[in-house]
């Protein structure tokens, strides 16, 4: 295992050569699912490693555009998912399974290596989005990203009615995938919600503009590393602690489990020069950057910050499964830390090592 490097290839095959309990800290957002097709060559999951595969067509098509980088908006069928009828692999590419559940487990298989090759001490972040169903009779279906409805910008736009769910409902992705990461051994810590004030208007006018991710905290075992990171008082806080001033709560002994003097003790604390604030809340605030690469979900670095500096330990190793165009290594070597990056696509390799040069001045 080479430390500072973007490996080429699936996540799956290359985290099997890497060492057990090697890494300190995971940062990564999987490709989302039936939102956008990355381009990339299926996979072949589960099912006999000695079979002779014969895959035959799932049925399960969906639509996409026929060439969005020549501007052509046609949309032509594309099969997605190819199963064995000998032992029942599937052939598919990360996203794009005919169902939640499909994605769901695909997704958890390379976490259980992530799993494998994380420190006991270690921590894994994931931000991952949601979808809705197919929505109705025009071949496209509803689903938001940080950038607003897919076919505006995406490369992919799905055509999928989600078995056991109506048309226009929220597949809920995020937290199936939360449930089965802790049915598979991992504690989830929090459930941190990215709020994006500047998101995208949304063209649908029977919901509301969906303006959040979810990012989850997951641990191996109950110690761990972090670092507390803390956040600015508010002023109507300070300023309540400057003159000592209780809620009736407080003065019932049923604010927190304080009394009175308890709290006047919290109070002095607050007023002291190097108090350093209160512990960060699971509510980000973090609004996008200009984004110039050819990738649609690449994430703010300021949103990265956060977990790097609570998760990894200054010279730890950061790594980001899905790496994308690199954000999460180039923060990783601002903060200090190492990093190590996978992807399938070449494209995305190649960009995460140009911008690690012209950000970071790093010689690949």
């Amino acid at each position: 295992m080479e430390i500072n490097k973007i490996y080429k290839g699936d996540a799956l095959e290359v985290l099997r050569t890497f060492p057990e309990k090697s890494i300190d800290c995971v940062i990564t957002s999987p490709p989302y699912w039936a939102l956008r097709n990355y381009g990339t060559e299926p996979i072949i999951r589960g099912g006999d490693v000695s079979c002779d595969h014969n895959f035959v067509p799932s049925g399960k098509n969906i639509k996409h555009p026929s060439d969005t980088i020549l501007g052509d908006r046609r949309f032509v069928d594309m099969e997605t998912e190819s199963i064995c009828n000998k032992c029942g692999a599937v052939k598919v590419s990360l996203g794009l399974e005919s169902t939640p559940q499909l994605y769901v487990n695909h997704l958890c298989n390379i976490f259980d290596e992530v799993k494998r090759v994380l420190k006991d001490e270690g921590t894994c972040w994931v931000n991952i989005g949601d979808s809705y169903s197919q929505s109705g009779g025009s071949g496209t279906a509803e689903g938001h990203t940080q950038f607003g409805k897919v076919e505006e910008v995406g490369k992919f736009v799905p055509s999928k009615r989600v078995k056991n769910l109506p048309p226009k409902c929220l597949c809920l992705i995020p937290d199936r995938f939360a449930i089965e990461m802790i049915n598979r051994g991992w504690v989830l810590r929090n459930e941190i919600i990215w709020y994006k004030p500047s998101c995208m208007p949304s063209s649908a006018k029977d919901r509301f503009t969906v303006d959040f991710e979810k990012i989850f905290f997951f641990v191996k075992q109950s110690k761990y590393f972090f670092n507390q990171q803390f956040e600015t008082m508010q002023d109507v806080t300070l300023k309540r602690a400057k003159y000592k001033t209780n809620s009736e709560k407080t003065e019932m002994g049923i604010y927190g489990g304080m009394d009175i003097d308890s709290q006047h003790k919290c109070f002095d604390k607050m007023l002291e020069p190097d108090y350093p604030g209160r512990n960060m809340r699971t509510t980000w605030k973090v609004p996008f950057e200009a984004n110039h690469e050819d990738h649609y979900a690449a994430y703010p670095q300021k949103l990265i910050n956060i977990p790097i500096e609570a998760g990894c330990p200054i010279g730890g190793v950061v790594l980001d499964p899905f790496v994308g165009t690199g954000t999460t290594a180039i923060v990783a070597k601002k903060l200090n830390r190492n990093y190590i990056g996978i992807d399938l696509c070449y494209k995305n390799v190649r960009t995460s090592e140009r911008r690690l040069y012209n950000e970071i001045g790093l010689f690949l």
